[in-house]
């Protein structure tokens, strides 16, 4: 069963399908961009379990070592990441460390702009408020809209919430690298 706004899945093994994408890795501006040069990133397709039809980045980049964080494109063409907080991203009093928040916000804010930014980009900016914590067990998704997609830059804002708490919002700014 997929995942849906609001809903709190339980936890089941997933099983994922390897695929090529064309994403370029966004972490790695010094990858060629050229389409004969570029290695695809690896995706996986989530087949079954609580993500499934989500695709989340096999590539053993920063994301896939503080993740997995998931994404999927919804119906009306925007995206939607999620994961599920797991012990390695609390701190010490066991909330999400904050820079938990802000790594997955950093991916969010990609994937929103996926859509408008079909090549390689660097984040020039990112302002956040930290707003509630969240817990192990818990999910957190993440949503929002490009307010603005330009030539060479592309701003974004977005919220993270865990089912209908809101936990922290940001705003950034992604500059599109030259192909």
């Amino acid at each position: 069963m997929a995942l849906k706004n609001g809903e709190q899945p339980t936890g089941v093994e997933s099983s994922c399908q390897n695929t090529q994408s064309s994403f370029v890795n966004d972490a790695n501006p010094k990858r060629s961009t050229s389409p004969q040069d570029s290695p695809a990133v690896s995706t996986c397709l989530e087949t079954e379990g609580e993500f499934a039809g989500w695709k989340c980045f096999k590539d053993n980049g920063f994301d896939s070592l503080t993740g997995p964080f998931w994404y999927r494109r919804e119906v009306n063409g925007g995206m939607r990441c999620a994961f599920r907080v797991e012990q390695k991203h609390l701190n010490i009093a066991g909330y999400t460390h904050g820079g938990c928040y802000m790594a997955f916000a950093d991916f969010c804010l990609f994937m929103i702009a996926k859509p408008v930014k079909p090549g390689p980009g660097v984040t020039t900016n990112m302002a956040c408020e930290f707003i509630d914590s969240a817990r192990e067990g818990d999910v957190i998704v993440g949503t929002g809209q490009v307010t603005r997609a330009g030539r060479s830059l592309i701003f974004v804002r977005g919220q993270l919430a865990e089912q209908e708490r809101l936990l922290f919002t940001f705003s950034g700014t992604i500059k599109r690298s030259r192909q």
